[in-house]
């Protein structure tokens, strides 16, 4: 006997049963956080602690010693001499000390790239360079400076305030110093850009002293 399987009835081209769709269900794969993540995120994690203990040590040591800016005066001036070559160029000689002074009782500090200027109405007209020195512990430096003005070139109207100005024995410039300071407290290292300016009244050469001054040193 051979059994057949039997044919299934097909009505225009569709099988009798309807076909039931199959749905594959997958597993969601499980992220896993490589390794390198981790230790990345954990050394992001102890430098952000170790930010915030020096940010908090330092500011207590600042508020532990209170740090000053060095201070930028001039004790004494000397005009030797102003001369005119031609109506619009002169001549001029100043020695002047110049007085440093630390005020910080626990901070060592070191001047470098200092610049000291001369102005007259603005206009500058002589400067020198002065060498980096250190400076200790509440202490005081005398610096000697010499600004010499060799056929400098003056407006009209300044050249005549100039000359104004030697007729009535009362000559006014302005000292302009500026200097990088770097600060040292124990292991603690920090620099800062300082600026000092003082307004002079001196008498006329050859003998012109100092009549008058205000100094101010900023940051």
């Amino acid at each position: 006997m051979v059994l057949t399987k039997p044919a299934t009835v097909r009505f225009n081209g569709l099988d009798a049963e309807p076909r039931k769709d199959r749905v594959i269900l997958r597993q969601p794969r499980s992220s896993r956080t490589s390794l390198w993540i981790w230790c990345v995120a954990g050394f992001c994690f102890v430098f952000s602690l170790l930010l915030i203990f020096f940010a908090i040590a330092t500011l207590i040591v600042f508020l532990a010693i209170r740090p000053r800016i060095p201070v930028f005066d001039i004790p004494n001036a000397n005009l030797h001499t102003i001369y005119f070559d031609t109506p619009e160029f002169f001549n001029g000689d100043l020695s002047m000390l110049v007085n440093f002074t630390n005020p910080n009782k626990k901070i060592e500090v070191k001047f470098e790239k200092l610049r000291i200027e001369l102005f007259f109405f603005n206009r500058l007209i002589a400067a020198q360079v002065v060498q980096p020195f250190l400076q200790k512990k509440h202490e005081t430096r005398l610096e000697p400076i010499r600004l010499i003005s060799s056929l400098v070139g003056l407006p009209v109207n300044h050249a005549v305030e100039l000359r104004r100005q030697l007729e009535n024995n009362k000559i006014e410039y302005e000292i302009r110093g500026t200097f990088k300071v770097k600060a040292h407290f124990g292991m603690i290292h920090y620099s800062y850009q300082l600026h000092g300016r003082c307004q002079l009244q001196m008498t006329g050469p050859p003998t012109g002293i100092l009549i008058s001054r205000n100094c101010t040193t900023k940051k």
